[in-house]
């Protein structure tokens, strides 16, 4: 298969289980946050001196990433439940998320992943017994990939690179993929704001 490229970049991230090659470039903050195995979202409520809350961007069914469907096992193909937010610290964007859902996944009470609105994604997938997340696997983001477009739309200067992690939870066995981009000042590993 060929990677399609622009400039030396491919289009999509290339995800990578944490090594020290693959966190080169990653400030000590920074990769304490990319590697934090707990809740991302009750860890930026303790960090945030203003209010938190999540805003939602876009949500839609369509086919993942070529990156995304190997994760969860899908075909190209296959159209999934994509929801996209915003974590926001003192209205603020903080953390761009991305979820994608496999049809499968939402049947029965999973279905209320579709629905959460203005609600955590987090809150409920650490308050369900049967979650099960694999390892976290992370990635640079460049300026020219669709995914660092969408994580940094609406910034007055997005950077030229940030980072990302993901991982795939799995509740009753069934899958979903959750990628979490970090945004300034968590891009630039502000330890004045994040600790």
């Amino acid at each position: 298969m060929t990677n399609i490229n622009t400039g030396k970049h491919r289009l999509e991230p290339r995800w990578r289980v944490h090594t020290p090659f693959a966190r080169h470039g990653v400030s000590a903050a920074l990769l304490d946050w990319l590697l934090d195995p707990t809740s991302l979202t009750r860890r930026l409520q303790r960090s945030c001196a203003g209010p938190f809350r999540v805003q939602p961007l876009a949500q839609y069914w369509q086919r993942p990433l070529l990156n995304e469907a190997q994760a969860l096992g899908v075909l190209p193909h296959e159209r999934c439940f994509v929801r996209e937010v915003h974590l926001l610290c003192d209205d603020r964007p903080w953390v761009f998320a991305r979820t994608v859902i496999p049809v499968r996944t939402l049947t029965g009470s999973r279905r209320r992943l579709s629905r959460l609105g203005k609600k955590s994604l987090g809150a409920v997938l650490f308050s369900d017994p049967s979650m099960v997340r694999s390892g976290i696997e992370i990635a640079p983001l460049y300026l020219g990939q669709p995914l660092f477009a969408r994580a940094t739309a609406g910034l007055p200067q997005p950077p030229q690179t940030i980072w990302g992690r993901r991982s795939a939870f799995f509740l009753h066995h069934q899958p979903l993929l959750v990628s979490e981009i970090f945004l300034p000042p968590l891009a630039t590993g502000d330890k004045g704001r994040l600790e």
